[in-house]
């Protein structure tokens, strides 16, 4: 079957009856067959999505199908499907299924998007390389000893093979645009609060952000202006308006950006090519009659441990829900109830996310708490303040998503601090709450894709949408 480079060419054939949404879904499944040694998922809903493709079928033959009839998505093991397994990646949720649907799926269904199946990750969505899944690692398909990036690892690989049209992912430091840069895929996150967190598994709840995998803007487009807006069932949803991000990308031909590219990043710490792939994009975005200035970014050096201490903090608090007692893995050597809980965390939880839960208690601590987590609490506000101020000159900041190109699988086995410096280039949107995407640019020596990053000012995902569509096609290396 052939290829479609977007949802938009797709569906043209499905309304003028070209091809199916069944001959789709069945399609989908034989590569998930054939692809099964990258271990992109957990779960396949073959039967349900064929179904589903039965009634879409029939939609269209009515006329009455959604916006995103045939589009097949993957859920990262993070998001709740009603009667659906949910597990994080984690052994704590062993045999878990939700009770209720993530108001991002409820938003795809009802616009006839079929959910092929639930995707591996990092277990709670904790680590850049897709190796602390409970369900063993990803694998990137254009280098299977590689790994497709993390935490949203099988999402980024799912797409990037041809596996599913779109995934949903989480980014909490960069979970969706790192695995995104990994596989050559784009990889979109939004403004905290623009998608509603409801049915999201909590990883840190200040932080969390749901995102798009997708193979084009367009595609990345049209997802979001479903899952966008407003929702009564998190009162931290933004209820700004949805703006039609299809309709602004279609017609951003003529416009013109001010970009600033940051420059307080020392060349050592990135891979030659990606920083050539920098100043290859600055030149051709300048020579195509944008404004591009340099900038530095403000507080580099307080990023991490801000982040670090923000994020283990939020996690320890969020997952001392997990303790056995009504649902998932529950020890049976517990005496009494003390040890239930300890014996129950020590044998479900993985080695990442105890060594994440021990360092927010610490942080915590009455011992410790003025001294870390209300200090990280005022620097990430500072942080965010001079972000604003910066987009008060510039419409975009183009950076790196990753210092590197994917990772051989097993480079931080024996190293998690390594695996966090790693993250320097992605964490900055979180931190400031804006949204960022990663676009593929390219290919290094080695036949890995190069990833560039784009972040803008709270609530335009339409000028990151624009900005990524005028990289598309460009690279510095084939």
């Amino acid at each position: 079957m052939a290829t479609h480079p977007d949802y938009s060419s797709l569906r043209k054939e499905l309304l003028n009856g070209a091809i199916s949404c069944v001959e789709q879904v069945k399609h989908h499944l034989e590569l998930i067959e054939k692809n099964k040694h990258l271990n992109c998922f957990l779960s396949v809903y073959s039967e349900e999505s064929l179904n589903a493709a039965k009634a879409i079928d029939a939609k269209i033959k009515l006329g009455s199908a959604g916006k995103l009839a045939g589009l097949v998505v993957g859920l990262k093991d993070v998001l709740a499907f009603k009667n659906h397994p949910l597990q994080a990646a984690s052994n704590i949720l062993n045999g878990f299924h939700s009770q209720y649907s993530a108001t991002v799926v409820e938003r795809l269904l009802a616009e006839d998007a079929i959910i092929i199946g639930r995707q591996n990750c990092d277990e709670f969505g904790m680590g850049s390389t897709n190796e602390n899944s409970a369900f063993g690692e990803s694998r990137n398909p254009h280098n299977p000893q590689h790994t497709p990036g993390g935490s949203s690892g099988g999402s980024a690989a799912a797409v990037a093979a041809g596996l599913c049209h779109v995934s949903l992912g989480s980014d909490t430091g960069g979970s969706v645009r790192q695995p995104a840069s990994f596989c050559g895929i784009y990889g979109l996150k939004p403004t905290y609060s623009r998608i509603s967190r409801h049915g999201l598994i909590a990883y840190a709840s200040s932080f969390d952000t749901i995102g798009v995998l997708a193979n084009s803007t367009d595609d990345c487009a049209k997802v979001l202006q479903v899952i966008a807006g407003k929702d009564d069932f998190d009162s931290t949803a933004s209820s700004l308006p949805v703006p039609d991000y299809s309709g602004v990308l279609k017609n951003s031909s003529n416009k013109k950006f001010r970009i600033g590219v940051v420059a307080n990043i020392p060349s050592e710490s990135l891979q030659p090519e990606i920083r050539e792939s920098i100043t290859f994009a600055s030149e051709h975005l300048e020579s195509s009659g944008h404004k591009v200035t340099q900038i530095d970014l403000p507080l580099n050096e307080f990023i991490l441990p801000t982040y670090y201490v923000l994020t283990t903090a939020e996690a320890s608090s969020n997952l001392s829900r997990y303790d056995g007692v009504r649902y998932g893995h529950r020890s049976t050597s517990a005496e009494d109830l003390e040890s239930l809980y300890r014996n129950t965390r020590t044998e479900g939880f993985g080695e990442e996310v105890k060594r994440r839960i021990l360092l927010g208690n610490f942080v915590l601590s009455s011992d410790h708490f003025d001294a870390y987590y209300a200090q990280a609490q005022k620097v990430r506000r500072m942080i965010r303040n001079e972000m604003l101020k910066i987009f008060s000159t510039v419409d975009l900041i183009l950076m790196p998503t990753a210092p590197t190109t994917a990772y051989a699988l097993g480079t931080f086995s024996n190293n998690p601090v390594e695996m966090y410096l790693s993250d320097l280039f992605s964490i900055q949107a979180n931190v400031s709450g804006i949204p960022a995407i990663s676009i593929p640019f390219g290919k290094d020596k080695n036949g890995l894709p190069i990833g560039l990053q784009f972040m803008s000012a709270d609530f335009r995902e339409d000028d990151l949408l624009c900005g990524a569509s005028l990289l598309a096609g460009i690279e510095r290396f084939s």
